[in-house]
């Protein structure tokens, strides 16, 4: 039976993980963010916090070729620096998880680790600086300063993550099936139309 899967990738502060849930919650179907992280924690034997530390960031580009085993454990290899198990770890859970019916990947290459899924509707959100700096000094409680740097620093390593791991370009129309300014669109008009995209 075919079914379709929702991959979620965002600037920092656009709204990603909060539309991501709002989708989850109206098409009852499971979202992996973070959880994705603690799963590959687990994996790799590690604490969670440990594998955030690395997770979206970068340092092998030859893996984009290289080939991932179906088992989880059986990613993470023996000698790879941990950024590279966890993009391993990770690439094996997505597609695992999406084996197993309708979800929402949030992040995690998971549009690149999921192209060849026939019912994959992939989309990137972005939003205006001004609108992710103030959701972020709201979000963590942060000075204006702060949220600014964490914006840049957060996109720079999603997209040094991206393009090291899926060889395309993060953000792009040619590496997303669409773009989406929740600045312009509101959330709740981008939850309404990716719905309407997954019920169609």
């Amino acid at each position: 039976m075919s079914y379709k899967i929702i991959t979620i990738a965002r600037q920092f502060g656009s709204g990603g993980h909060e539309i991501g849930e709002r989708l989850s919650k109206k098409l009852r179907i499971p979202l992996y963010d973070r959880s994705l992280v603690e799963m590959a924690a687990r994996e790799l034997e590690l604490s969670p916090v440990s594998v955030e530390k690395v997770d979206e960031s970068a340092l092998h580009s030859f893996l984009r070729t290289y080939h991932v085993p179906e088992a989880p454990k059986a990613a993470a290899r023996y000698g790879l620096p941990l950024t590279d198990n966890t993009y391993l770890v990770q690439t094996a859970l997505i597609k695992k998880l999406a084996a197993q019916g309708p979800c929402i990947i949030v992040g995690r290459c998971g549009n690149h680790i999921l192209r060849d899924h026939p019912g994959l509707i992939d989309v990137f959100l972005c939003a205006s600086k001004k609108d992710r700096i103030a959701r972020i000094m709201q979000r963590y409680n942060i000075p204006e300063k702060d949220a600014a740097s964490a914006v840049r620093s957060t996109d720079h390593r999603r997209k040094q993550y991206y393009e090291t791991y899926a060889g395309g370009e993060w953000g792009s129309i040619e590496d997303h099936q669409m773009l989406m300014n929740v600045s312009i669109l509101g959330m709740e008009k981008v939850v309404d139309i990716l719905a309407g995209m997954y019920e169609g």
